[in-house]
C-alpha cells in the first residue's frame, strides 16, 4: 500500500497525504487533483478503491507507430496538451519492432476501459494491413479519431494534411526553378497517403514509373531510394516525409553532388530542426497544431454522447522554401 501512494502521488506530483485522502474519499482535495489520482491508478495498473470503480476513467489512448521521426512528438505533444485541457489523461503507445503491437496496445486500452483513442500513423494508413482491432473498438463503440488517412468502412472520422495539395505545391516549385526530371520518394505501394501523393503527381506533368522510388520511412530508406532516382536522371525530389528528404540529400553527397546547385530535394512535414540542417531542407508544413486540436475536439464531442459525421477533414498544408532547392542545373 505504501509503495502504490509513492508512486501515484509521484506520478500525479502531490504528496502521498493527498493520494490517501482521494482513495479513502476524504474532502479537501480539488476535482482536478482527484481525478489525476483516479488516472494515475489507471496508468499504473493499479486497481481502484470498490467505492471508486463505478467511474469511468478518463483516459485517451495516443497511439503513434514511432518516436524517431520527429513529427510523431509533435503531434503527441500537441494532442497530449489539448486532452489535458479538458481533464483527459493520454496513454501513449508507441510501436517498437519486436515489441507490443498496435492490436495488442488497442487490447490493453480496452482493457483499461479508456474513453476513446486517437491514432496518429498506424497501420489504418496502410490499406494491405490487418485492421481487426479497428474494428473491435468500432464494434464496441470507443470513440476514434484518426490522423492522416481514413479506413471507408468503419465510419471512424480523422483528420488529415491535404497530400494533392502538399506534392501540387511542392512540384510547382521544382517545375518554376526549371526542373523537368522529377522524383518522388514514397513509403510502401499500400500507403494511402504515398499512393495520394503520386495520384496528385500524376496530374501535374511527366512521372515515368521510373521516376518513383519506394522506400520504409527512414534516413537509409530515403538514401537508398534518392540514390535509384539520381541514377536515373532526376534532378529534383519530392519526398514523403523530412526523413525521407535528408536521406536524399546523403545520397546526393555520397555521389559527390551539390544539394541544391545539382540535385534539389524537397521533404514532408517540417518536423522539428528542418531548418538546421545543412542546407535548411525545403519541405512542405503540416499544419500540426490546427490538426491535433480539430483530433482531440472530434473525439471529445463523441465522448460527450454526440454524433460526428464519419468524414475526413482536409487542412491545407504550407509550403516552405529553403536552401534545398535552387534551379535546375545548366547542361
Amino acid at each position: 500500500m505504501t509503495r502504490r501512494l509513492a508512486e501515484v502521488a509521484k506520478k500525479v506530483g502531490v504528496s502521498e497525504a493527498t493520494v490517501s485522502r482521494v482513495l479513502n474519499g476524504k474532502p479537501g482535495v480539488s476535482e482536478a487533483t482527484r481525478r489525476a489520482v483516479l488516472s494515475a491508478l489507471d496508468v499504473l495498473g493499479y486497481e481502484r478503491p470498490t467505492q471508486l470503480r463505478g467511474e469511468r476513467a478518463r483516459l485517451v489512448g495516443l497511439v503513434l507507430p514511432e518516436l524517431q521521426n520527429p513529427i510523431f512528438p509533435a503531434f503527441a505533444e500537441v494532442i497530449g496538451g489539448a486532452l489535458a485541457q479538458l481533464g483527459l489523461t493520454p496513454v501513449l503507445c508507441t510501436q517498437t519492432k519486436g515489441g507490443v503491437s498496435e492490436a495488442d496496445y488497442v487490447e490493453l486500452l480496452l482493457q483499461q476501459q479508456v474513453s476513446g483513442v486517437v491514432f496518429a500513423g498506424g497501420l489504418y494508413a496502410q490499406a494491405d494491413a490487418p485492421h481487426d482491432h479497428y474494428r473491435q473498438l468500432a464494434e464496441r463503440g470507443v470513440p476514434v479519431v484518426l490522423v492522416n488517412a481514413s479506413i471507408d468502412d468503419l465510419g471512424f472520422p480523422g483528420v488529415s494534411c491535404d497530400d494533392a495539395v502538399a506534392v501540387e505545391q511542392a512540384w510547382r516549385h521544382l517545375a518554376s526553378l526549371g526542373h523537368e526530371r522529377i522524383g518522388l520518394v514514397l513509403g510502401p505501394a499500400d500507403h494511402v497517403p504515398s499512393a495520394r501523393k503520386l495520384a496528385a503527381a500524376q496530374t501535374m506533368g511527366e512521372l515515368p514509373d521510373e521516376h518513383v522510388a519506394r522506400a520504409m520511412f527512414s534516413i537509409e530508406g530515403g538514401h537508398a531510394a534518392a540514390s535509384r532516382l539520381i541514377d536515373r536522371g532526376v534532378t529534383g525530389i519530392i519526398c514523403a516525409s523530412d526523413p525521407l528528404a535528408l536521406g536524399a540529400v546523403r545520397a546526393a553527397r555520397r555521389k559527390g553532388l551539390d544539394v541544391p546547385s545539382q540535385v534539389s530535394v524537397v521533404g514532408y512535414d517540417d518536423s522539428a530542426f528542418m531548418n538546421c540542417t545543412e542546407p535548411p531542407l525545403t519541405t512542405v508544413r503540416q499544419p500540426i497544431e490546427a490538426m491535433g486540436r480539430a483530433a482531440v475536439e472530434l473525439l471529445n464531442t463523441q465522448i460527450s454522447g454526440s454524433s460526428v459525421t464519419p468524414e475526413e477533414l482536409l487542412f491545407e498544408p504550407e509550403l516552405v522554401v529553403r536552401g534545398s532547392t535552387a534551379q535546375v542545373p545548366r547542361p
